[in-house]
């Protein structure tokens, strides 16, 4: 996936003190050490408003805010992520940038149905590395700002590269858990998921390979024959439900 190229009416470049983030985010000891151990500065690039790019507000998101994090390794832990989002009421995309290198990262970010303060964040994506001079695409045109959020956050679901280390919860942030059956059979319906039906079609890929690789494990440890071909049609199964999950994720991408 490209990169995209944000409105210069939208710019707003302003740098964002750490310290500032642990005020709004609670944060601990351990996760101050990790912004000052892999964030080198925060800068808050760019708001995407009805005033900034002409694209009317709804009910579900006033604003998109665009975070330019420069890093000092390669690696960023997401909970400095979550910290970051859960200290700022709007939906959030991040760059992150590493020597002229520059990554997208993000959460399906949504206001809770149940208390309208509080914010529901699911799991994180992230895009492949791309140079700073690459090229990008240009900002979609939408409806209103809730579809342009869409557009924008839904290649990056599609692309579906993680980071396996990210925390499964944390406080007053939890995983967006739609009613999906994922097994569903493939067919023309696979094209119509909604976003939070391909991030549940993700995660469940997810889930899936780290089954496949557990059970690859114990295939490797076990010596006796019967119990091998036992744990081989485990696998084969394991390997087939992947499949169809794969092609119904490939299906929805293409829409």
């Amino acid at each position: 996936m490209k990169l995209t190229t944000w409105p210069r009416a939208a710019y707003f470049g302003r740098v964002i003190p750490k310290n500032k983030i642990y005020e709004h985010a609670g944060a601990n000891t351990a996760l101050k050490d990790q912004f000052v151990q892999q964030v080198e500065q925060i800068i808050w690039g760019y708001k995407l408003a009805p005033e900034t790019i002409n694209i009317p507000a709804d009910t579900k998101t006033s604003e998109i805010q665009v975070f330019r994090i420069n890093l000092k390794s390669s690696h960023l832990d997401h909970k400095v992520l979550q910290a970051i989002d859960k200290a700022i009421p709007f939906p959030i995309l991040f760059e992150l940038s590493y020597r002229d290198q520059t990554k997208l990262a993000a959460a399906y970010k949504r206001r809770s149905e149940s208390d309208s303060t509080r914010w529901v964040i699911g799991r994180y994506f992230e895009s492949d590395w791309q140079p700073d001079d690459a090229e990008r695409e240009p900002l979609p045109i939408a409806r209103n700002l809730s579809a342009l959020y869409e557009q924008l956050l839904s290649p990056l679901v599609d692309a579906s590269s993680t980071v396996e280390d990210r925390p499964r919860y944390v406080e007053h942030v939890q995983e967006a858990s739609p009613a999906y059956n994922v097994n569903r059979p493939n067919g023309p319906e696979t094209k119509k998921l909604s976003l939070e039906q391909r991030i549940a079609l993700a995660e469940s890929i997810e889930a899936k390979q780290k089954e496949i690789a557990k059970i690859r494990s114990r295939l490797n440890r076990e010596k006796q024959f019967n119990k091998r071909v036992a744990i081989n049609a485990e696998l084969r199964e394991a390997r087939q439900s992947l499949e169809r999950m794969q092609q119904q994720q490939a299906a929805a991408g293409s829409h």
